[in-house]
């Protein structure tokens, strides 16, 4: 085993986050579905560890592997802004086995509206499971405001999802198949900044590249919620376009004919073979830490740091 280094520093990345292929990497490591079986007391010990490290506190004989293990249970498992544990369905480590049982039913139950509106609403409050547990921790929400958020990204879910099933009676089966995905993405650009509306209502904190901070930005809020809201979208695109080709084609063979019971299980775990790469591949699309002009934030704010700082925050 080796030996903990001097200047270890546990909170810096592995692997470079400026690069797609270093997010990847590291999203693969934190997202990595095994950690959801890890017990409660190994992830309280990897909490510990880590916030024993941070304080300069190593217990003699840890090796460098324990640590960066126990760093990879700790963001798997706790929150990137408050530390808290989260809640087990709402981590990212949820998502491929969480996902790949909602999502491959929703694209074997799409021929009947009440099939079609158990599936998507049953999709829709892991959604907001995930939303919420994920959520900036610094801009806290209601619980009136999490309920008006659940409701109206289900609505809009079912919304599109029942208005397209009736729609493509009549067009090719290969369409009605999609309905399910045209529905997420609906859905997913209302949930996610109904359920993160503070952010867009008060702003997010900004910092200069020292971690100063500047002020509180709307403008940098809304630039974070879109780019979750593509990834989301992303993360479900390759499994919900994909794979309902790949079952059109195989259900036209006999033996696929005589095994139908078998057509949920099979496209539950074609999903999850899907998420496997998608879920760290859409979280490694944009980086953690993102920058904006200042050119770019609201005048009130950019005139402020300009009055402080002069020119030596051009981010």
């Amino acid at each position: 085993m080796a030996t903990v280094s001097l200047g270890f520093n546990i909170d810096s990345p592995r692997w470079d986050q400026s690069t797609f292929v270093g997010r990847l990497k590291h999203f693969f490591n934190i997202t990595d579905p095994r950690t959801v079986l890890v017990p409660e007391e190994e992830l309280d010990w990897a909490k510990a560890l880590v916030e024993g490290c941070r304080a300069g506190l190593v217990p003699p004989g840890s090796s460098q592997e324990q640590l960066l293990y126990a760093k990879k249970l700790y963001d798997s498992a706790f929150h990137p802004d408050s530390g808290e544990k989260m809640n087990l369905i709402g981590r990212m480590s949820f998502q491929v086995p969480g996902g790949m049982a909602i999502t491959g039913c929703m694209l074997q139950f799409y021929r009947t509206v009440p099939a079609v509106v158990f599936w998507q609403w049953v999709n829709q409050s892991f959604n907001a499971f995930v939303n919420y547990t994920n959520r900036n921790a610094a801009s806290p929400i209601s619980l009136r405001q999490i309920g008006v958020a659940y409701v109206t990204a289900t609505g809009a879910a079912l919304a599109t999802a029942v208005g397209l099933n009736l729609y493509t009676k009549r067009a090719p089966p290969l369409l009605a198949r999609w309905v399910p995905f045209a529905a997420v993405a609906a859905a997913n650009c209302v949930n996610i900044p109904m359920m993160r509306q503070q952010e867009i209502i008060n702003g997010i904190t900004v910092t200069d590249e020292n971690n100063n901070e500047l002020g509180r930005s709307r403008r940098a809020a809304v630039k974070g919620i879109s780019q979750v809201v593509l990834s989301r979208i992303t993360m479900a695109a390759p499994g919900m376009i994909i794979l309902p080709i790949i079952m059109e084609r195989l259900e036209k063979f006999t033996f696929m004919q005589r095994i139908r019971v078998l057509h949920g299980p099979l496209q539950v775990l074609l999903c999850g073979g899907f998420l496997l790469f998608m879920v760290p591949a859409a979280c490694a699309l944009f980086p953690q830490r993102c920058s904006l002009a200042l050119a770019d934030l609201e005048p009130e704010l950019r005139d402020s740091i300009v009055a402080k700082h002069g020119d030596k925050v051009p981010l």
